[in-house]
């Protein structure tokens, strides 16, 4: 006898309360692997692929793409050590000889949960690829295979709903989605007199929706009734100006909104400052080029400007611990942090991320800069993981890929600081006692005034501007 077990949206870590259903990966009736991605998600931090602990057929789905789900809630079920989608009536004697006659392969036997899963990322075993079982083709000669042992407590799955009157016949109700539910109870729509679009009369999000507009529009058609009947609408005259437009209302949610709740919290919690300094950017960017050039055709990767910034600032902040901090404003306390993880912003589609660099202060220039191609690459095709976006100490922001000369970037909270980078360009400078054109960088400081005065967060920038400006003072620190 098979075990229907209840699959709901796992802790993805890093304190996610929900996550928004981006694409199902299998449908109902498919046959899954233990650890077998069965849906994408869409978190606050990172675009995760969730694998199933269990293996089994798919008997429901809870949530539709682009819905919410908060963490807890039921994500789908499975039936463990069942061998056929399960039907709802029962086939004649007739047609289940000839769906046995007709060899249809019946699902493997699904093992086990696997346990203590990473989730998001399963135990690495190969997915199954996924094969649909259709009902009315599954022979019923076929003995179904013993339930296996499973380390969870099976989840009692309640019934969808009520049986009732559906379209004109008795039956359940063919909702599956808590928050299709919702909806409809919220406008005080009757699930069972709807006709369900998805598959088998599933009533989706879609179904709700327009039995709500047609709600509303029926609603506002007997406001215009008056005693004497309905009021026909006059028709516009020549040069009446035209209806306003809508205001389009975009949902802060996903990446968006956790920028959004991030940047409000920086704001008002702390008391930031900025300072700034031009620097001449000339030979830095001719000891990148003999860098380069030593490292031949096929000597390995090219060292990036953001890299040897990114390792200038290792070095700044080994000389100005106060800004490698965060604040507990619980204890009142200035905590300095032992290692340097470093943040750089990256600008994606799915909007601004920071990727973090572990341990950069044990890294060089050419390792730093390995990393950041790597975690760039990822955040472009949406694969980071929550853990590759938290932790950072301090970020580099390279605002100058914009083509803007200075900014003054908010704090990456519960960071201290943050270095704002702008475009390197040819300008006239006074080089030497004359005037020449040089390659000129703005470099901008914002530092929380808590945990340093001005005169630390000036000392940083200055040595930033000074191994700018002379790469080799950065050789004292190497």
């Amino acid at each position: 006898m098979a075990q229907v077990l209840e699959f709901k949206l796992p802790d993805l870590g890093e304190g996610l309360t929900e996550a928004e259903i981006v694409r199902w990966l299998v449908e109902v009736g498919d046959v899954v692997a233990i650890d077998q991605p069965v849906v994408e998600v869409e978190t606050a931090k990172a675009m995760v692929e969730v694998p199933c602990p269990y293996g089994g057929v798919v008997t429901a789905r809870f949530g539709e793409e682009g819905s919410e789900l908060p963490v807890g809630a039921p994500l789908l079920t499975v039936a463990v050590g069942a061998t056929e989608a399960p039907a709802s009536p029962a086939p004649s004697t007739s047609s289940a000889s000839s769906a046995s006659s007709a060899g249809t392969p019946a699902a493997e036997e699904p093992s086990a949960g696997s346990g203590n899963v990473l989730v998001g990322y399963g135990t690495g075993a190969p997915a199954a690829r996924r094969r649909r079982i259709r009902p009315e083709r599954v022979g019923t000669s076929a003995a179904p295979a013993p339930a296996p042992v499973v380390e969870h407590e099976p989840v009692p799955v309640a019934v969808p709903a009520a049986a009732g009157e559906v379209n004109g016949r008795q039956g359940p109700v063919a909702v599956v989605s808590p928050l299709v539910r919702r909806l409809a109870r919220q406008h005080e729509i009757d699930l069972r007199r709807l006709a369900g679009s998805g598959p088998d009369g599933l009533i989706l999000r879609a179904d709700v929706d327009s039995a709500i507009r047609r709600a509303e529009e029926a609603a506002r058609a007997q406001t215009r009734t008056t005693a004497d009947g309905p009021v026909v609408a006059e028709a516009p005259t020549a040069g009446a100006a035209a209806p306003a437009a809508a205001a389009e209302r975009i949902p802060l949610r996903g990446v968006r909104g956790a920028v959004a709740d991030k940047l409000s919290r920086s704001r008002s919690e702390i008391p930031d400052a900025t300072c700034w300094v031009d620097a001449d950017a000339t030979e830095l960017m001719a000891a990148r080029a003999a860098m380069n050039a030593a490292s031949g055709p096929s000597g390995g990767p090219k060292v990036s400007v953001l890299a040897l910034l990114a390792r200038i600032c290792t070095a700044a902040l080994a000389r100005y611990p106060e800004l490698n901090s965060t604040v507990d404003t619980a204890a009142r306390e200035i905590v300095r942090l032992p290692g340097v993880h470093l943040g750089f912003a990256a600008q994606t589609e799915r909007g601004l991320v920071v990727p973090v660099v572990r341990d950069a202060h044990t890294r060089n220039a050419e390792s730093i800069g390995a990393e950041i191609a790597r975690l760039t690459e990822l955040a472009r095709t949406g694969k980071l993981s929550p853990a590759q976006l938290t932790g950072g100490t301090f970020t580099l922001n390279n605002y100058g890929v914009f083509g803007v000369d200075g900014s003054t970037p908010i704090i990456n909270h519960p960071e201290a600081a943050m270095l704002g980078v702008g475009r390197i360009m040819p300008k006239p400078w006074v080089h030497n006692g004359e005037l020449a054109v040089r390659q000129v960088v703005q470099l901008s400081l914002t530092f929380d005034h808590r945990v340093c005065d001005g005169g630390t967060a000036g000392g940083f920038l200055r040595y930033v501007a000074d191994c700018v400006e002379q790469p080799a003072v950065l050789l004292r620190t190497l």
